[in-house]
């Protein structure tokens, strides 16, 4: 089989049999339940423990790779590392909207790690949504790969807004339609009571800060799960895949919030890198449309697309820390009065 930019839509191409989903999904909750116990009890979370469960959540798909390749042959093993870099990539984004709105509601460092946790099983239920309704729209015709590639150019140009202006979580979590539903709907407590969501005060329940942190962060999901699906369609049509890198990509975002999070604020370009892998792929989907109708039309091969989605994070990454660099430089020498 050629390498190409998206096999056939027919779910008799996809590598996931029942069984297969049956057995990645309950791995899948096994998974989210151990994180569970692992932050049933706040606490700060130290490097070492946040850097040992980051190899642990990276190792898991490598090794899910391999045997892909060994199992369904070397393109789709290459269309589900691709997904992954590109998932990948953009939750690392997720992750710097989650620190903002950790650090806005103030949130103790002892249960950020659930507020991530809760986030993550959000997104993996939004993903699961999406990706299915995505499934459905390229089962019903060739059109819904130009509707994908649109939906990107519009996620690339927001990226691009928000790397200028800063995303909406920095200007006022307060004025979130979410977070103001809920304060008018319940009573709020004034402080954090450890991982609870709900208390009884005064004869009634009321949320705590928690609460609205997790809706604030739910909130978010669906946007990222509008960028991300149609993203990783654009590397594959196998649903399995699809899911498959979502999960991993997700998976140890918990743990990479800690090792990342003095770095995050470093990326400076980010925004700018992802809106260009964003607008890529859209232009990738819209050629694989055009192509079904006219064949002359050319596609982008997949291990193209892995080529220039590393290339602009690698871009990007270099060019954030000079900047950060110069920036700091220039403090340093400004005159103190």
């Amino acid at each position: 089989m050629p390498v190409h930019v998206l096999a056939s839509a027919s779910p008799d191409d996809s590598v996931g049999s029942p069984g297969l989903w049956l057995v990645s999904i309950a791995v899948l909750v096994a998974l989210l339940v151990a994180d569970f116990v692992v932050t049933r009890r706040p606490h700060d979370v130290s490097m070492r423990e946040a850097a040992g469960w980051s190899v642990f959540y990276l190792t898991l798909p490598v090794a899910f790779g391999l045997w892909l390749w060994s199992f369904a042959g070397s393109d789709r093993a290459l269309e589900f590392m691709t997904g992954f870099v590109v998932e990948k990539s953009l939750s690392v984004d997720n992750l710097f909207v989650f620190m903002l709105l950790l650090a806005a509601f103030a949130v103790p460092t002892a249960v950020q790690q659930r507020v991530l946790l809760y986030g993550i099983v959000g997104a993996l239920v939004l993903r699961g949504v999406f990706i299915a309704a995505g499934a459905a729209m390229l089962s019903a015709g060739t059109w819904a790969f130009l509707v994908f590639g649109l939906v990107l150019f519009a996620s690339a140009v927001k990226l691009l807004h928000d790397a200028v202006s800063g995303p909406a979580a920095e200007r006022d979590v307060s004025r979130m339609r979410s977070v103001r539903l809920l304060r008018r709907l319940m009573p709020v407590t004034d402080d954090y009571r450890g991982t609870r969501l709900t208390v009884r005060e005064h004869g009634r329940r009321a949320l705590t800060p928690l609460a609205l942190v997790v809706v604030a962060v739910f909130a978010t999901d669906v946007v990222f799960a509008v960028d991300s699906v149609p993203a990783v369609y654009g590397i594959t049509d196998d649903p399995y895949l699809v899911f498959a890198t979502n999960a991993f990509a997700l998976l140890g975002l918990r743990a990479l919030y800690f090792v990342l999070h003095s770095a995050l604020a470093k990326l400076v370009h980010l925004n700018h890198g992802l809106a260009i892998i964003l607008a890529f792929i859209g232009a990738k989907l819209v050629l694989h449309w055009a192509h079904g109708i006219w064949p002359g039309v050319p596609e982008i091969p997949t291990p193209v697309s892995l080529v220039v989605i590393i290339g602009v994070l690698a871009v990007v990454t270099v060019t954030s820390l000079r900047s950060r660099r110069r920036a700091d430089d220039e403090q340093a020498a400004a005159p103190r009065g």
